[in-house]
């Protein structure tokens, strides 16, 4: 569904195209929140059509991270969360990867704790000799062997020391590690390692050795939940408004290995099985890694659709499951308690984000002596190029940036010829009585761009309105003087500094404002008198010829058929307009 931009702004599946759509605009009953506004906002359909319900559930989860709607749940970011990658080559390497590709890799993640999984990958490749370069191989070039192959962190595929079979041994046993499957793994090894011993060869019987100790030193670190359980993933989540946390609890043979936390972006009016789903599908999306259980805190859209295509992906069976009793339903409690605690420090972290006075402006504050950092800062300037089309521009920075939303300006109304000071006074005035009026927040600081005579005008204006303890600057132009009321010598602020710098760019931002809105109003006042002196050219034929030909320019150059052929212009305004440019 799109809006009138062209944009995507939800996307959807259903085995009925027509039930789907009529869904959305019955007028029987009345609509979700949601719903409503999501309709407010349709435009125009675009339809895909594919085989199978499973090849649809796939084509909506990739459009969804693909597209980002607004009515759909998202992973937020997740593409910022890195995947470890066994490639598919003949000698496979292990990759850090940000992007997940079709190339028939197997891809691990995607994982929330990057240095949890940096830690996994250097003792990963301390137990196991896979290839850390980064070239093509088998290569016909002859390529020098490095020092990982003499420190024993490498088999030398490079060189040819070892066969593509023997280095697969390794490869799988990569693959079962990441997996979680530790215990397997053991086993294997075990059996590998009595395999070298009885066709006594005892230094690579040694090697296996120690790749089991370095595993069991690993798994004494690891929460043990029960052994006799199967591999399962515990999902939950928490929310408060628009934000949602997300948490998925990994457990392996028993163990506990991971913790995953995401940000979800939805709506406020977003139901739990549709979260649910969506996370679903994206989580899984690319993971090698999928348990034959996995634990919900509430029932899923799609539940039979989403469990055949884990199925599929798994090469096995894949349950969802809503626990109700038991021990399932603790770790459930446990998932649902860190994804609160996620989303708790989430929030806190933006809240101190949004207090934390940014580094310029307490610079700013220092360099002024003020008693407040000036968070929010005003700046006022005047354009007046001669008697007529004067103008008032008021920028507004919040935090060093420009709040656009905030910026005003203003037709001078009561000053005749050229007189600046009076110019700010006006503007100053009728800017902070409007403040008064409205009952709004005043700005921590003014800037008036110019110096001590602009000042005193935007002073007078607060004082005839009774304002006393509005901290108010001027930026001079000529040598980037500072001047403070109650102060005879301008302040000197250091050349280059960040304070500055700020300084100078909202006065200069002001003074762009002015111009442009003194150049549109100059430029509207050209092109009007010059089509008003036509006879029979009213103002919607004026703007009639304006839109036709984009500018009095092109109008003087337009032959007498081209301004007969334009709709709503008769043949004597036409010929009116020709003779004016023609005489």
């Amino acid at each position: 569904m799109k809006d009138t931009a062209g944009r995507i702004i939800y996307v959807g599946k259903a085995k009925s195209l027509r039930n789907r759509v009529r869904a959305y605009f019955r007028r029987t009953s009345p609509y979700h929140p949601k719903i409503s506004a999501l309709i407010s906002k349709i435009s125009n359909f675009e339809v895909l059509a594919t085989d199978s319900e499973m090849e649809a559930l796939i084509l909506e989860a990739n459009l969804i991270k693909q597209h980002r709607p607004r009515y759909n749940v998202n992973l937020k970011d997740d593409k910022r969360y890195p995947y470890v990658k066994v490639t598919d080559e003949p000698f496979p390497r292990v990759l850090v990867v940000r992007r997940v590709k079709k190339d028939r890799a197997k891809y691990f993640g995607p994982y929330t704790n990057v240095k949890a999984m940096r830690n996994t990958l250097k003792m990963l490749r301390k137990v196991f000799p896979i290839r850390s370069c980064n070239h093509a191989l088998p290569s016909s070039r002859k390529i020098k062997i490095c020092l990982d192959y003499h420190i024993k962190r490498c088999l030398g595929p490079c060189e040819g020391e070892v066969s593509p079979q023997e280095y697969g041994e390794v490869t799988k046993d990569v693959l079962l590690f990441l997996s979680g499957k530790n215990s397997l793994l053991r086993e294997q090894l075990k059996e590998r390692m009595r395999g070298h011993s009885a066709r006594e060869e005892f230094e690579k019987a040694a090697q296996v050795r120690d790749q089991l100790k370095a595993l069991e030193s690993a798994a004494e670190k690891q929460k043990v939940m029960d052994v006799k359980q199967p591999d399962r993933d515990i999902i939950a989540f928490a929310r408060s408004g628009r934000d949602i946390s997300a948490v998925a609890l990994q457990i392996r043979e028993g163990v506990l290995i991971g913790r995953q936390n995401f940000h979800l972006a939805g709506l406020k009016e977003s139901a739990d099985p549709e979260i649910l789903s969506n996370f679903l599908r994206q989580y899984y999306m690319h993971s090698a890694a999928i348990p034959p259980e996995i634990i919900l805190p509430s029932a899923v859209d799609d539940q039979r659709m989403i469990e055949k295509w884990l199925g599929s992906r798994r090469g096995g069976r894949a349950k969802i499951m809503v626990p109700q009793r038991g021990e399932k339903v603790k770790l459930l409690r446990m998932a649902t308690y860190n994804a609160q605690l996620s989303l708790d420090e989430l929030l806190l972290q933006r809240s101190e984000a949004k207090n934390r006075v940014p580094g310029v402006v307490e610079v700013l504050q220092k360099d002024l002596y003020l008693s407040v950092p000036p968070r929010k800062i005003g700046a006022f300037d005047i354009s007046n190029l001669g008697p007529a089309d004067a103008v008032g521009s008021l920028v507004f920075f919040e935090d060093g940036r420009p709040k656009k939303s905030r910026y005003r300006r203003f037709r001078i109304r009561g000053v005749e010829g050229q007189d600046d000071f009076a110019m700010m006074e006006e503007v100053v005035g009728r800017y902070f009585a409007g403040l008064v009026r409205e009952k709004k927040e005043f700005p921590d600081l003014v800037l008036v761009d110019g110096g001590k005579g602009q000042l005193s005008s935007a002073l007078r204006a607060l004082k005839g309105l009774g304002i006393k303890k509005q901290t108010v600057v001027a930026l001079a132009k000529r040598i980037d003087e500072v001047f403070e009321p109650e102060r005879s010598a301008p302040l000197m602020i250091r050349k280059g500094s960040a304070s500055l710098k700020l300084l100078q760019r909202v006065r200069d931002e002001a003074h762009r404002f002015a111009i442009e809105y003194h150049r549109m109003l100059r430029k509207k006042r050209t092109i009007g008198s010059e089509l008003d002196l036509i006879p029979g050219v009213g103002p919607v034929r004026r703007e009639s010829l304006l839109k036709h030909f984009g500018s009095v320019e092109r109008i003087r150059k337009a032959d007498l058929d081209e301004l007969l052929k334009l709709q709503g212009i008769n043949k004597r305004a036409a010929e009116n307009v020709y003779r004016h440019f023609h005489p």
